[in-house]
């Protein structure tokens, strides 16, 4: 057999050929064959980015023996990515703009590491076209798609002249270079209302305004200019159509230097908050195959229009009503949520950046691609959707994870015991599930989620309990305004207190308490001790311990009663009723949790004390109980009537009134930033502003007073 080089197409192509015997003539024959020849990967690439996206590349990079450079900035310098990485270095202050987007610091770090390639992850640059193209000048691969076609996706507007001139359907709406406020206005009122205004190089719901009427629409546009800036440097936004009743349904597209394209089927990301995905599927359901297929298609000659190399995802705005769909815009990256298209699809998606970056084929063509089962992606994210979804910051107290298997995967960039920081995204990871159907998979997620527990700052996890069960979901009827649809449903009134759930947490309280006097007394090798539990004596034995908590406003009282045989009388008592839990069985089961018997019922229930609260990780989901602080620590420290605070630590990015101003109920006042997002703080009464206590660019921490009003009752503050 011979063999010969040759260069075809930009790829290295191998011939071979030799000579067999026909088995039925026994007469030798001639014989040839071509192949593609396969280049190495990198050794070493960069990564630049933080969090569960640098750790999920980092896996991908061990596998296949690639050493990786982690970069980190002063308030990531203990994080997991950093731990996860070959090598790391760090790169600056905690703001990601003198850190995560200095090219001139991640490009030295590169050369200084001997990094080949550098992965820019999601967010931050991967989408900076200008970071592509230096990176191709300082001959460093850049893992993603080329400067060009990022310039030309990357801006709404000229993207949407593009998906035109290629026959992919878009959006009526206005997309040119004419930003004047006026002739803006001018362009929504032609529309007509509700409009959605977007920042022309938007992502993520950053910069992007809905507008109900032509009165709001002067304000919206610059909370979106300003949004725009500060995200994206760019100010520039359109006005397009907004559809009352939409789906967002995008495509995964992925393309090699060689000319092949191909799509990995379709996700449904219409759950929304805040115009941010939470809960996320694949593939997207209700659809017919023709249509799957027509979305592909189309997805696939967008993607060709410019030439594109790499992973990309095409969305569209899809009409519930009709399906007709409409192109939104090309994100020129790998997705947050690209691990769902991984488990229906069988792919490595990053394995196939490497791949793609490197000069290869693509790993599987069209016809090599099929659909296996269902997937969900649950976003856990820091926030409180009981107050309008705002992000929380804080430490990650306690952590417990549902237990990875090939149904079940969890992304993340964050452990117990680290801390959510106000200068970054409030996600804290993704839990992602795989069954063999959409019933299947959901049942799945609601197990893992149900065994997802957090303790050090509001989660989410709870709100995607309840909207993982809602019957509207289970049937598939999702839109983009699903929450809203059934906010009543999503935020009805905690269940009534389940008193075997109050039995448990008292039980932990006492069990820890004598532990912790066991230990003292061992440590003080005093054995008369009747802290030793050891001895035979039990501290208040025949006798009774008094617990209380609050629920809200509902005061609860615990009685537990110590038994001579080892087991207690628990008397749970609430405004409503008593209820006593005679002979329980209760022993700690580690760190946080406990194991009691109760009414013949095996309980393991998480039990987690932070401060003066108790987490109770119960079958009806997290309770909160309150422990009543003594009255002369609370004396004088009453909150005002009608005080409105700063939500979380924040930096002041307008203010909207002065001091003698007479504002309304529900005046915009003043704006803040937290989490590369802007909050609108409005006035909760009607008065006249006598104060402001901060300046813009200040930052101010969590619950601190911003607004003081004069009322006929009396000052207030907000």
């Amino acid at each position: 057999m011979s063999s010969f080089m040759l260069s075809a197409n930009r790829a290295a192509l191998r011939m071979r050929w030799g000579t067999s015997i026909n088995p039925v003539s026994m007469k030798p024959f001639r014989w040839y064959t071509t192949e593609i020849e396969r280049k190495p990967l990198f050794d070493k690439i960069l990564i630049a980015n933080r969090g569960e996206i640098a750790c999920r590349i980092m896996r991908t990079a061990k596998k296949l023996g690639i050493k990786t450079v982690a970069v980190f900035s002063d308030a990531d310098r203990n994080a997991l990515h950093v731990k996860m990485a070959d090598e790391a270095y760090n790169i600056g202050p905690a703001a990601s703009a003198e850190s995560y987007l200095k090219v001139d610091k991640i490009i030295e770090v590169a050369k200084k590491s001997g990094a080949q390639a550098i992965h820019p992850g999601y967010g931050f640059l991967s989408e900076n076209a200008g970071f592509a193209d230096r990176l191709a000048k300082e001959n460093i691969t850049f893992i993603g798609p080329p400067g060009s076609a990022m310039t030309a996706m990357g801006s709404k507007s000229e993207s949407k002249f593009i998906m035109e001139a290629a026959k992919v359907p878009v959006v009526p709406g206005y997309h040119g270079e004419n930003q004047d406020n006026a002739f803006l206005k001018v362009q929504a009122d032609k529309i007509g209302y509700p409009v959605l205004i977007k920042a022309v190089k938007g992502g993520g719901g950053k910069g992007m305004r809905i507008v109900e009427t032509p009165e709001e629409f002067d304000i919206m546009l610059e909370s979106s200019r300003r949004e725009a800036m500060k995200s994206f440097s760019d100010d520039k936004v359109l006005v397009e159509k907004y559809l009352v009743t939409p789906r967002h349904v995008e495509v995964q597209v992925f393309a090699d230097t060689l000319g092949n394209a191909v799509y990995l089927f379709e996700r449904d990301c219409s759950v929304q908050r805040r115009h941010q995905k939470i809960l996320e599927e694949a593939p997207a359901p209700g659809l017919s195959e023709e249509l799957r297929r027509d979305l592909g298609e189309k997805a696939v000659a967008a993607a060709k229009a410019v030439n594109y190399v790499g992973a990309g995802t095409v969305e569209f705005i899809m009409d519930n009503t009709d399906q007709k769909f409409y192109f939104m815009e090309m994100n020129t990256r790998l997705q947050v949520e690209h691990p769902i298209t991984e488990m229906i699809t069988n792919t490595d998606l990053v394995q196939w950046q490497l791949e793609v970056a490197a000069g290869n084929r693509l790993p599987k063509l069209q016809n090599e691609l099929k659909k296996d089962g269902w997937a969900f992606e649950a976003r856990i994210y820091a926030e409180n959707p009981n107050n309008n979804f705002l992000p929380d910051v804080g430490p990650l107290l306690h952590v417990q994870t549902p237990e990875p298997s090939d149904s079940v995967r969890l992304e993340t960039g964050f452990v117990q015991g680290d801390e959510i920081s106000v200068h970054y995204d409030p996600m804290i990871a993704k839990l992602v599930v795989h069954g063999e159907s959409r019933t299947a998979a959901l049942r799945i997620l609601r197990k893992a989620l149900s065994e997802y527990e957090v303790v050090g700052l509001n989660t989410n996890i709870e709100f995607l309990k309840t909207l993982a069960a809602h019957p509207a979901f289970i049937a598939g009827e999702v839109e983009t305004g699903f929450i809203k649809k059934y906010e009543s449903d999503m935020f009805k009134p905690a269940p009534p207190l389940d008193p075997a759930t109050v039995a448990q947490a008292s039980l932990t309280m006492i069990l820890r308490d004598l532990e912790a006097s066991q230990q003292a007394a061992e440590a003080a090798e005093d054995a008369s001790s009747p802290f030793t539990l050891n001895s035979g004596l039990r501290l208040n034995q025949l006798s009774e311990q008094t617990l209380a908590f609050k629920l809200e406003d509902q005061d609860v009282k615990v009685g537990v009663e110590f038994n001579r045989d080892g087991t207690y009388n628990v008397r749970v008592q609430t405004p409503n009723k008593t209820t006593v839990f005679s002979k329980v069985m209760a022993k700690l089961a580690g760190e946080s949790s406990v194991l009691a018997e109760i009414e013949n019922r095996l309980y393991k229930t998480s039990v987690v004390q932070e401060g003066d609260q108790v987490h109770v990780f119960a079958e009806e989901g997290k309770v909160t109980l309150d422990i009543p602080q003594p009255k002369f620590l609370t004396v004088g420290k009453e909150e005002k009537a009608g005080s409105l605070r700063t939500p979380m630590p924040c930096k002041i990015s307008q203010v909207m009134c002065k001091p003698g101003d007479k504002v309304v109920k529900g005046q915009n006042l003043v704006i803040l930033e937290a989490m590369k997002m802007e909050h609108i703080i409005k006035s909760p009464v009607d008065g006249v502003v006598s104060d402001v206590f901060f300046s813009v660019g200040e930052m101010v921490g969590e619950n601190k007073s911003l607004i003081a009003f004069e009322e006929a009752e009396g000052a207030k503050e907000a």
